[in-house]
């Protein structure tokens, strides 16, 4: 495991901060959390069948001391979630609906998180990302000011890191949307102690082009300096103006990012996702996430090819998460 996983382990210990796992019986979650138990960073809680849990993870060799196992099908305190759900829902469900919905362990451990039984959720193995993700919108819901969650990858190469968004939600983006992004991808920076420096990335460099799409870009450089006046960014940058020195003395010299960016944020979804798949595949960067941002509390996706290491390291990062502000 790199340096920047076993940085959070170190952050994590002691914390005692408990994560949801719905996909209980999936064999990449018990292991992980087997793991994270036995290393004592976090809490796992995983959803199902407390009997089934613990054949699954006799068979495949995996201890579950130190987790805990929670039925949603036989939960003491389901009347207390369901009150919750409705008020929650403003009128939107009924308890009936909303009976019907904890019975899905995304919703159940969604839900776990919103009354502060746990302080984050990891799903995704066997589920869509529509499915992990629609249960945090509706419940959870986003940070106030924020009107969209997103998606960040830190790409890591040896001592290099990196926070590239949105790369994994939101298609196109306006200037508020860029904004929020940016404010919340330096964020995500400084939980992985990387002091950002925040480049709104477009085709143009500081009015070398002009269009609706260079100027929004601009727009959001504007809109994010109000949200943070204490950031370091700016925009709107080409790539290597936001990040060769050589390149920013010439494009951009009186800017405060000179050529030493840190956080990229890209002007579309298909922009930022063909730009850190470039990076992992061509630069061999390692590309950990997607990260979900602006969230009232911490929600993660898993990618249904994951495997157990990828569980491990988005739960320590989840756990991260729940102790920022």
């Amino acid at each position: 495991m790199s340096e920047l996983f076993t940085q959070l382990e170190t952050k994590m210990k002691g914390k005692n901060v408990r994560i949801v796992f719905p996909e209980g019986t999936d064999e990449r979650i018990l292991g992980a959390a087997s793991r994270l138990a036995a290393n004592q960073v976090l809490v796992p809680i995983l959803l199902g069948q407390k009997a089934e849990i613990e054949a699954k993870a006799k068979e495949i060799g995996v201890s579950v001391e130190g987790i805990e196992i929670v039925d949603p099908l036989d939960y003491g305190d389901i009347e207390s979630l369901v009150s919750a759900f409705v008020e929650r829902r403003r009128g939107k469900v009924d308890e009936n609906g909303a009976r019907k919905l904890l019975q899905d362990v995304n919703y159940f451990g969604t839900m776990l998180v919103y009354v502060k039984k746990a302080d984050g959720l990891v799903s995704g193995a066997a589920h869509s990302t529509a499915d992990t993700v629609r249960p945090a919108l509706q419940i959870i819901k986003t940070k106030e000011g924020i009107r969209k969650t997103s998606g960040a990858f830190v790409m890591v190469r040896g001592e290099e890191k990196y926070v590239f968004a949105d790369c994994a939600i939101t298609i196109s983006p306006d200037a508020q949307d860029l904004a929020e992004i940016a404010v919340e991808s330096a964020k995500t920076a400084r939980m992985f102690d990387i002091d950002p420096k925040v480049a709104l990335l477009s085709f143009s460099t500081k009015g070398s082009a002009k269009s609706e799409e260079t100027e929004k870009v601009g727009e959001a450089v504007q809109i994010a300096k109000e949200m943070d006046p204490s950031l370091r960014l700016d925009g709107e940058f080409q790539f290597d103006a936001a990040f060769v020195p050589e390149v920013a003395k010439k494009k951009a010299p009186d800017s405060i990012i000179q050529g030493d960016a840190n956080v990229f944020v890209f002007p579309s979804l298909e922009a930022g996702n063909i730009g850190y798949k470039i990076a992992q595949r061509l630069g061999n960067f390692e590309a950990v996430g997607p990260i979900l941002q602006g969230l009232n509390a911490p929600v993660n996706d898993l990618s249904r090819g994951c495997n157990e290491e990828d569980v491990y390291k988005l739960a320590l990062i989840t756990a991260a998460q729940s102790l920022m502000d």
